[in-house]
């Protein structure tokens, strides 16, 4: 029953996660130019690519807001058609 589990909430995370890991490769790549402006002194192309790294690290943030969110809803409506899951509408 474990095993199916962990499949079942793998299958239901990794489409819902997509938007997020994206994000984040969006940020790695951000922090690497930061990294080789630092390298070679340019401070203007230092501060802009903070900014624009601190974007990525917003959208990041609000991905993981909607995949929280949308999971949310998933169980909520998984509950509501149980009826043998506590609290569930069906139950009452």
């Amino acid at each position: 029953m474990s095993q199916q589990l962990k499949s079942l909430a793998g299958r239901l995370l990794r489409p819902t996660l997509l938007p997020v890991q994206f994000a984040l490769l969006l940020f790695q790549f951000r922090v690497g130019r930061v990294k080789a402006a630092r390298a070679r002194g340019d401070r203007g192309a230092i501060s802009i690519e903070l900014a624009l790294a601190i974007i990525a690290l917003v959208f990041v943030a609000g991905a993981v807001a909607v995949a929280l969110y949308a999971l949310k809803d998933k169980v909520v409506k998984k509950v509501e058609q149980d009826p043998n899951m506590p609290g569930a509408g069906a139950a009452t």
